[in-house]
């Protein structure tokens, strides 16, 4: 006489051995960068920066700048201050908490949990741009020149598609640094000297003051916050992208997939 063993079906209708779906690794990564003290903190400082900016223009200061624009722009601007840092955290810390073994272990397409956490990061920026954007509208309903002024609504739909284009490529330029790095100090050092180390030099060599437009991180994709971008302006969006975010973030690919875990 022999007996079977009964394997519980697992939570969901799925089998012990089935991989888990994008969608879901999506969420965990989600998940870790508030479930930790660090990543908690930074993004209730994140919203707390992004509020007192936004209420900072739409309350203070002279009438004509207390516009949904202005509280948009600089509220956007402060968020990005430290929201990528979150995405710095996210990609390092499998290797500077040593949980890389564990994730790897669970699940060994190492390229799947990078293609996850980049997702997830995609995912906080548009939200960090949804929740500037609201707390925008909420400071200059109360403060703004006049609730049914015009001129202190007016905003170009161009400008709010490329403020979200700044939040992702900001936050896009630390995940790329973060798995080029791979470990979180060093890589949050970068993401604040490396920009500000560049365009010091660049404007000390003589004759090189003007590569910083195309090549300076901050000179290239500040215009992208500030007004409707030409066909030059551009160009350097582009090509600082190129620089500041594909070329670490292919460097981190390869890193990533392939680096020793410890």
């Amino acid at each position: 006489m022999s007996t079977t063993a009964y394997a519980p079906p697992a939570p969901g209708g799925l089998s012990r051995d089935t991989r888990p779906g994008l969608g879901r690794l999506v969420r965990v990564e989600l998940r870790k960068m508030y479930d930790t003290r660090a990543g908690f903190w930074l993004l209730l400082a994140a919203v707390a920066l992004a509020a007192l900016a936004a209420g900072l223009t739409a309350l203070t200061g002279h009438d004509d700048s207390r516009n949904f624009a202005n509280a948009l722009n600089n509220s956007t601007q402060a968020i990005n201050f430290l929201v990528p840092v979150v995405g710095i955290l996210l990609v390092t810390s499998e290797w500077s908490q040593r949980t890389a073994q564990v994730t790897f272990t669970l699940v060994p397409q190492r390229a799947r949990v990078l293609v996850s956490k980049i997702g997830a990061s995609v995912a906080l920026a548009l939200a960090a741009f949804v929740l500037t954007f609201l707390l925008s509208a909420a400071f200059t309903a109360i403060g703004g020149k006049s609730f049914g002024s015009v001129g202190a609504w007016h905003l170009d739909g161009g400008i709010v598609a490329q403020l979200a284009l700044f939040d992702l490529i900001s936050m896009l330029i630390g995940v790329g640094l973060g798995a080029a790095i791979l470990l979180s100090a060093p890589a949050i050092v970068a993401s604040f000297v490396l920009p500000v180390g560049v365009s010091l030099v660049l404007e000390l060599i003589p004759g090189l003051d003007h590569v910083a437009s195309w090549i300076g991180q901050g000179e290239a994709l500040s215009p992208l916050s500030d007004h409707a971008l030409s066909g030059t302006e551009w160009g350097r969006v582009v090509t600082a992208t190129l620089l500041w975010c594909a070329l670490p973030m292919a460097i981190g690919v390869v890193r990533f997939v392939k680096g020793e875990v410890r």
